[in-house]
């Protein structure tokens, strides 16, 4: 088994430019812009918990990165550095085991892709566990919120939603998809997309937003008790693919686009005046803008069916304690 110095230094240990001191020491050290506030978020994904075991390394390092990024896109941050905390189990650890390689070059392979410096974290061993905290820079008062939804305020989503759910219900023996149709939903799942950029650009046009990683209802209902607002939102109007459109009349279906989770799209709300630029922002970006709903003053959230009848949902969203 290999020890601890050998997998930082083997694996994880690459050269920084942007802090001023990286991996090898007690702490890492960094310099805060002027002007700028920092925005700091962790997510921990564990063994058979939120992957499966036999998950592959690459995929997983790549997401293990993507759900943070997807938290800095929230806060309209620029994501700048990260720290990794790993736990492995004997047999990952060993020299002769590839996982490490393939785990370490999707991490890096998408950390590459937004310049974003690992700077330090920790390993040890037993069941194994990721960790991940991601530390990103936001212009100074400018970071989107769950807190600033305003009455009459446009509810909008990016992407489209339910398919991660879906792939996950298809691994799970819950609905059977065709080996076509799973070969659509899986990315979602394993190499989520995150909408750095777009958090980014929403600064000054949108008043809340957050990333949808445990089910629309459930976000959107975090949004609604830190503004102390109330919503509406119409099922047929939250985009969805055709796969997921294939099976809707299944009530699996409808929860996957309601409250499945690990979509890592943004949900975020903004004046109707915003729409014209908010559209445009969509087409310049190649991302899919959809307006699925309005804030409205009180509390709680309506989900309306096609016919406009509020819906009765069984489920809300992910649990971490009660998956």
């Amino acid at each position: 088994m290999a020890s601890e110095f050998d997998i930082i230094r083997d694996y994880f240990t690459r050269p920084v430019s942007d802090a001023r001191l990286g991996i090898g020491d007690d702490a890492a050290l960094i310099a805060v812009k002027s002007g700028t506030e920092l925005a700091v978020s962790t997510d921990t994904l564990v063994s058979g918990r939120h992957f499966f075991a036999d998950a592959d390394p690459y995929k997983l390092g790549y997401k293990s990165l993507a759900v943070n990024l997807s938290d800095m896109a929230a806060m309209g941050a620029k994501p700048r550095w990260a720290l990794l905390a790993l736990t492995l189990p004997e047999a990952l650890a060993n020299p002769d085991s590839t996982w490490l390689t393939e785990f370490s070059n999707g991490f890096f392979a998408l950390a590459g892709r937004y310049h974003v410096e690992l700077i330090g974290g920790d390993t040890t061993a037993g069941p194994l566990n990721i960790g991940v905290q991601i530390i990103g820079e936001v212009p100074a008062g400018q970071a989107l919120r769950r807190s600033g939804a305003q009455p009459d305020d446009d509810i909008w989503v990016s992407g489209k939603l339910g398919n991660a759910a879906l792939a996950l219900n298809h691994e799970l023996r819950k609905i059977t998809l065709a080996p076509e149709e799973i070969a659509q939903c899986l990315p979602a799942l394993l190499t989520p997309a995150a909408r750095v950029e777009l958090g980014q650009r929403l600064t000054g046009l949108a008043h809340s937003a957050i990333d949808i990683s445990d089910g629309l209802v459930a976000d959107l209902g975090h949004v609604l008790a830190a503004s102390e607002k109330a919503a509406s939102i119409n099922i047929t109007d939250i985009p969805c693919s055709a796969v997921l459109k294939k099976y809707s009349r299944q009530k699996i279906a409808t929860a996957c686009l309601l409250a499945g989770g690990d979509d890592y799209e943004l949900c975020f709300t903004a004046a109707q005046a915003n729409r014209r630029e908010i559209e445009a922002l969509s087409a310049e970006l190649a991302v899919p803008l959809t307006r699925i709903g309005k804030i409205h003053p009180g509390a709680g959230l309506i989900v309306k069916d096609a016919q406009g009848h509020a819906m009765t949902l069984e489920i809300t969203g992910y649990d971490h304690f009660n998956p």
